[in-house]
């Protein structure tokens, strides 16, 4: 009798022993998710742009003649650098060269001519004074005063008539040096030639009303450059000049510039087939970051519209659908958590209720099996950047 009850517990025992067996191999596999500690940090709240921006030079011109000509000089190529007043073109102005040695000789002419009649005007004066002290003393006549003061008073006249003379030899050589000038297009400002169109024994002509044609030469001052990119018409109403921002580049990878929004544009851009924009031109802060830019770049701004530098934050690609988060609880379970943000962007997101410092937050979030209540293995995300 008791070896058969004996019997009965052995087999039960065996059978437990196996049901447990089987229940530990059949149980879940741990979820391998990668987590990180929920801290303190800066926070920025930011809009960008919704295309490429392009990097701008501050002053660019495109410089045409006012009249046409035949190019006789041009002593610049593109991408030299010029200064200010500095010819770049010339045309054929040998006519115009000689009507200004032409002036200049007439405006001796006529200084010597003046200076002339107002001596001879001079004399007449004195003479004119001299009869008149004669005639206190009786020795001179009404006539003869009268005839030297008439020839004083038309020397005179001529002496004023001749400085006129010079004031209009001087006018007409002004007139004849600006028609010489514009035959010369001399540079505006200090910069770099981008482009020039044209040939030495080439004709120019200027361009017609209402047709636009590529300018002679196109001069850039790459001294100081700027980033201009549309923003979303919903975003733009936010942004404000002086906010500071941030500059991104393809050209180079992830470093990022620091600047300050100089202009918003005051109008809306309807481009058929894409979004309605606002530009925004954003300047560089420091003035050796443009050393190593170039006007045309393709380039991304992120207007900084508000921030906090020690905000209760999470990671933003942590955050799900109606501001849910995963979290590892002490049981090495996910727990769902339901949180009230703040400030955020693409990085970060403000945390101002749900939350509390060192809680381990799930940030592979989208990884199938991460589920409420799923065993996990969680692996320490280190991070590198703010």
């Amino acid at each position: 009798m008791h070896s058969k009850r004996g019997l009965i517990f052995a087999i039960l025992a065996a059978a437990l022993a196996l049901a447990l067996l089987i229940g530990w191999l059949a149980r879940p596999e741990p979820v391998p998710v990668r987590v990180e500690a929920v801290a303190r940090g800066p926070v920025q709240a930011t809009v960008a742009n919704t295309r490429a921006g392009t990097i701008e030079a501050c002053r660019r011109a495109g410089i045409s003649p006012r009249l046409g000509g035949q190019i006789d000089l041009m002593p610049v190529s593109e991408g030299d650098v010029v200064e200010k007043d500095q010819i770049l073109m010339a045309f054929w102005n040998d006519d115009l060269r000689a009507r200004v040695r032409l002036a200049e000789s007439e405006l001796q002419a006529s200084g010597a001519r003046s200076e002339q009649a107002c001596i001879v005007a001079d004399r007449a004066a004195r003479e004119a004074a001299r009869q008149q002290r004669l005639s206190t003393q009786g020795l001179a006549s009404e006539e003869a005063i009268d005839n030297a003061e008439s020839r004083a008073l038309a020397q005179q006249a001529a002496c004023t008539a001749a400085r006129a003379a010079v004031e209009v030899s001087q006018a007409q050589l002004e007139v004849a040096r600006a028609a010489l000038d514009q035959t010369q297009l001399r540079a505006p400002f200090p910069g770099v030639i981008a482009e020039v169109n044209g040939e030495v024994g080439e004709f120019v002509t200027p361009s017609p009303v209402g047709i636009p044609t590529p300018p002679a030469v196109d001069l850039m001052d790459i001294s100081c450059l700027y980033v201009s990119a549309p923003i979303d018409e919903v975003d733009a109403p936010a942004i404000r000049v002086g906010m500071p921002a941030n500059i991104s580049l393809d050209a180079f990878g992830d470093q990022r510039f620091r600047g300050r929004v100089r202009r918003v544009a005051p109008y809306v851009l309807d481009l058929e087939k894409q979004a309605r924009t606002v530009d925004v031109e954003v300047e560089f802060l420091e003035a050796a970051d443009c050393d190593c830019m170039l006007p045309g770049y393709s380039a991304d701004i992120e207007v900084v519209l508000a921030r906090k530098d020690n905000a209760l934050r999470v990671p933003t690609q942590a955050v799900r659908e109606g501001n849910r988060v995963y979290l590892v609880n002490d049981e090495g379970r996910i727990e769902e958590r339901h949180l009230e943000v703040g400030l955020r962007n693409w990085v970060w997101t403000e945390v101002t209720a749900g939350l509390v410092a060192g809680a381990t937050l799930v940030l592979t979030v989208d990884r199938e099996g991460v589920t409420p209540g799923a065993l996990v293995e969680a692996r320490r995300h280190e991070r590198s950047d703010d």
